[in-house]
């Protein structure tokens, strides 16, 4: 394979950012693996930036958008993806603040709902355990996950 030069990298990177957001991140790996030494990668990453290819606010909106309503995750699970990431915190405080507490609980109510059905539990206190479990899983918060059990039993506590 061929080294790619900056231009060449820009080029491929800016289509790869036009069918998909992507995260700063993202492309540097990618930059990486096409074989672009430090320098060139920085300097094809600003140029993305400067053009708003790589934008990391619209990038996180778009992630916790996707992340909640396709893939049913919680907050924490979202967040720690974007840590990981590397994403700015801020950006991901925003975004995440942007999940309406209702849908949130109806979505949580919703998979509790589905994950009970299948469940084998000897006793009431074995399911609820298997299903906060679950929840911690998906990255849905205590509280939160108390609040919709409780709903269904109000001896829960």
């Amino acid at each position: 394979m061929k080294e790619l030069t900056a231009q060449e990298a820009f080029n491929k990177a800016a289509a790869c950012c036009s069918r998909a957001e992507c995260c700063t991140a993202d492309i540097s790996k990618k930059l990486e693996r096409w074989g672009l030494d430090a320098d060139a990668r920085e300097e094809v990453i600003g140029r993305l930036v400067g053009e708003r290819f790589i934008d990391e606010r619209r990038y996180c909106h778009s992630f916790v958008r996707d992340k909640f309503r396709y893939n049913q995750w919680g907050r924490t699970k979202i967040a720690q993806a974007l840590r990981l990431k590397g994403v700015p915190e801020d950006c991901a405080r925003e975004a995440l603040e942007e999940i309406e507490e209702e849908e949130y609980r109806a979505t949580l109510g919703k998979l509790l709902q589905a994950k009970s059905r299948g469940l084998k539990a000897a006793s009431d206190y074995e399911r609820r355990g298997k299903l906060i479990r679950f929840a911690l899983g998906r990255g849905f918060e205590m509280e939160t996950i108390k609040h919709c059990l409780h709903a269904d039993d109000e001896d829960f506590a």
